[in-house]
């Protein structure tokens, strides 16, 4: 038996179903198979025991249309009760040659013998008196009449007294037959009571076999769930697609038990390497410090450029004045801003000073125009976005070209997105070239000479840093010779 059980404990659990449907479709098919048979059996001994009835009501009827037609003929002579004698006769004869004709001690049957031989006797009268009035004898015929008369009259009570007899019989029989119906009906709702139960039975078992193990499995991975990993491995009840997850969740714990002392192991070793790094690095900017103090502090810088600036106002040299102050502002917004968020009027504001410096030292060769929606200026971003692409467009794209080189600012609203452009009708960009600056392959030109160290690969990052977009940086050139165009899309935001 134990050998039975884990067998069918090791079946799927389709297989276990299809089992549990089989045997349970079965055992009602049984007992289905036995209630017909007897509620048919039953009903065929009711239908016996009034059929005999039923024929010998049958027989009196026609007995009766026998004597009626053969009196209607002999009264009118017409055809048609001349045919509805000799109808109900073959019909009588019929039915006459079913009763009981052998000789037995069975009153019931020895009486039908004798009504059968009654009815052949009173049909050969009933015959003969047919006859005798068609050839016109009366004496004979009115004999023959009255003879069958008589044997007519024996038959009815004969066939009164069999039938009496026969009901009387068949109603006790009946009685025991419906006692044995209803006692049939008692079996039949037991048994369907006891195959029920059967069925509840085995269907909590099954079932049960299949939610025990998946309950003890949900218990556990609930401490797991909360972050309990020192839980015991769940057992391992069956080899069906419950047993196979369990196995499959242990495994799981396993590895994770594994995966987390590894980690442990590996954040120890990198703590140890953080700490080693943090030691280095503290070592570095130590001598940071120590070169930076050596170097001219910014504000000794800014307040020099301010004196200078009085100084020229003094000595009324306005030029040198705005350039000193344009680039005194410059400087502290490099210094200052450089990690800041700022307003697009600011970035706008160093982009002027820029252009302003540039034209001084290049005696005004930089054509520089400006596009703004003011309604813009309020937008934030990160600071230093501009001046670089300005800066870019200057260095690589107008310095040194062979027609007169322009740079445009352009900031419009665009939908729900601003648009912030740099164009220039400079020296352009190869198709290559502009691939590499793209994917962020391309040399920094925050290392020229003339640069403020910050350059495009800088400023897609910190755009798409501070807006979470990979989208908000584009530039497009059609060509050599044919200028480029970078456009920054950002996000509007209303005031």
């Amino acid at each position: 038996m134990k050998k039975i059980g884990r067998y069918i404990a090791n079946l799927s659990i389709r297989t276990k179903f299809v089992i549990m449907f089989i045997a349970t479709s079965m055992i009602l098919l049984f007992v289905n198979t036995f209630m017909y048979y007897n509620i048919n059996k039953i009903t065929f001994r009711l239908d016996e025991i009034y059929i005999s009835n039923v024929k010998l009501n049958t027989t009196a009827d026609v007995l009766a249309d026998v004597q009626e037609s053969m009196t209607e003929y002999l009264n009118t002579k017409t055809t048609d009760a001349m045919e509805e004698y000799y109808r109900s006769e073959e019909e009588f004869s019929e039915l006459i040659r079913e009763l009981e004709d052998q000789t037995t001690d069975n009153n019931l049957k020895l009486m039908e013998r004798n009504i059968r031989y009654m009815s052949e006797s009173y049909l050969e009268l009933t015959g003969k008196t047919i006859e005798a009035k068609r050839g016109r004898n009366v004496e004979k015929y009115k004999e023959y009449y009255e003879e069958a008369g008589e044997l007519y009259s024996y038959l009815e009570t004969y066939l009164f007294s069999l039938n009496s007899e026969k009901f009387r019989i068949n109603t006790q029989s009946y009685e025991v037959l419906s006692s044995s119906m209803q006692y049939l009906e008692w079996i039949s709702i037991t048994i369907f009571v006891i195959i029920g139960v059967f069925n509840v039975l085995l269907v909590a078992l099954v079932t049960g076999s299949i939610t025990r193990p998946l309950l003890e499995l949900s218990e556990v991975a609930g401490q797991v769930a909360k972050g309990n990993l020192d839980v015991e491995v769940v057992p391992v009840h069956s080899e069906d697609e419950v047993g196979v997850v369990t196995t499959a969740f242990n495994r799981m714990i396993v590895s994770i038990r594994e995966y987390i002392a590894r980690i442990r192991e590996s954040m120890e070793k990198e703590r140890d390497m953080k700490e080693k790094e943090l030691l280095m690095e503290a070592h570095l900017k130590d001598a940071q410090l120590k070169y930076l103090q050596a170097q001219i502090n910014p504000h000794f810088l800014f307040n020099t450029l301010n004196a200078g600036a009085q100084l020229a106002m003094m000595e009324s040299a306005d030029r040198t004045y705005d350039y000193i102050q344009n680039m005194a502002a410059f400087f502290r917004y490099n210094i200052k801003k450089d990690n800041d968020v700022v307003s697009l009027a600011d970035e706008i504001r160093l982009v002027d000073n820029y252009i302003y410096i540039l034209n001084v030292r290049f005696s005004g060769e930089i054509h520089f125009s400006k596009e703004v929606d003011e309604k813009l200026l309020h937008i934030k971003v990160p600071s230093m976005i501009l001046q670089p692409i300005v800066e870019n467009s200057v260095n690589y794209g107008i310095r040194d070209i062979d027609w007169e080189g322009k740079i445009t600012l352009s900031i419009q609203r665009e939908g729900d997105r601003v648009c912030i452009a740099v164009t220039d009708n400079g020296a352009g960009i190869e198709s290559s070239r502009l691939e590499e600056i793209r994917t962020g392959r391309a040399q920094s030109e925050g290392n020229a000479a003339d640069s403020n160290g910050v350059g495009l690969n800088n400023v897609m990052e910190r755009l798409h840093l501070f807006f979470g977009e990979q989208d908000t940086f584009e530039i497009v050139s059609e060509g050599i010779g044919k200028g480029t165009r970078v456009c920054i899309t950002v996000p509007f935001e209303d005031m």
